[in-house]
């Protein structure tokens, strides 16, 4: 009973990781700023993503933290993404198995503008191939599908951002940042997003329950942000569920509200990205495989 019920929270917990694939095969302010940082606390929070782009790339490092039942599991990250582009590269590590054993292969992700690319992920995927997800067609917009929310798209979910306050200024990693808090809402941020992150919004916005997501961010002297966390809720087991089943657990029984923590972290700005995407030949289109329950 024990092992059972760890099993289907760790496959609850990686609910937005799994969906990515599950996708194919039909499952389903107020103090005053200063430092280039702007005189209100919210509009620096919404120019967040312009100060993005304008920096051009940077290295990223991403942590997903889900929780239900009292249990937690985090999948991390670490990249490098081109905000020009909108094109970036992730070394995804997965948690341990439902059973707590064998550790899963790390995966790679290309995001790029409307799609997620993966590699070494899924049963019965040759190890030489990528699957191809449709970002604007899923019903998280990728914030949380593939274990790591696109680090362009975060920024731009803060365009949405409302109730923003100054906690302080702080040092984060040898570098002044001021810390803001609030809530961003998804429909908001989606009209006033850029081409690239406006239609994964807009497919958010109609597909989360609760499209108001607490946030807290830090912005260095440029308006940059320097750390981004943000927490989406599913309401109701039935997204979880989906992807229990789909990970080969036992699904929940009872409605219960899954929570997904994303944190991204933004260093080293400037560093040349480079993001070869697969050739039309090197894409599986085949159907993806789930292990059986143990």
């Amino acid at each position: 009973m024990v092992m059972q019920r760890r099993r289907m929270v760790t496959a609850a917990a990686a609910a937005g990781f799994v969906c990515g694939v599950t996708v194919l095969t039909g499952c389903a302010g107020n103090g005053a700023a200063a430092d280039g940082l702007g005189a209100d606390s919210g509009d620096s929070v919404r120019r967040a993503a312009d100060a993005l782009i304008r920096a051009g790339s940077s290295k990223v490092s991403t942590s997903m933290e889900m929780a239900s039942g009292g249990t937690r599991v985090v999948i991390t990250g670490a990249g490098g993404f081109d905000y020009g582009k909108g094109r970036g590269e992730l070394r995804v590590t997965l948690p341990k198995d439902a059973a707590g054993a064998e550790e899963h292969h790390p995966v790679t992700e290309l995001l790029t503008p409307g799609s997620l690319y993966m590699k070494d992920r899924g049963a019965g995927v040759p190890a030489d191939k990528w699957v191809r997800v449709d970002t604007t067609q899923l019903s998280d917009g990728n914030l949380v599908t593939g274990g790591a929310t696109d680090p362009l798209a975060a920024a731009e979910l803060l365009r949405g951002a409302q109730k923003v306050e100054l906690v302080g200024d702080e040092m984060l990693h040898g570098v002044k940042v001021r810390h803001f808090r609030g809530v961003t809402d998804i429909a908001r941020a989606a009209r006033g997003a850029s081409p690239a992150a406006r239609q994964p919004l807009a497919a958010a916005a109609k597909g989360f329950s609760v499209t108001q997501v607490p946030f807290e961010v830090y912005l260095d002297a440029q308006g940059r942000p320097r750390k981004v966390s943000q927490r989406f809720t599913f309401s109701g087991a039935a997204g979880a569920a989906g992807a229990a089943g789909a990970a080969g657990a036992a699904k929940p029984s009872a409605p219960s509200d899954v929570t997904v923590t994303s944190t991204t972290l933004f260093d080293a700005f400037g560093t040349p990205v480079t993001v070869v995407l697969p050739k039309p030949a090197d894409i599986y289109n085949g159907k993806i495989v789930t292990a059986p329950p143990k």
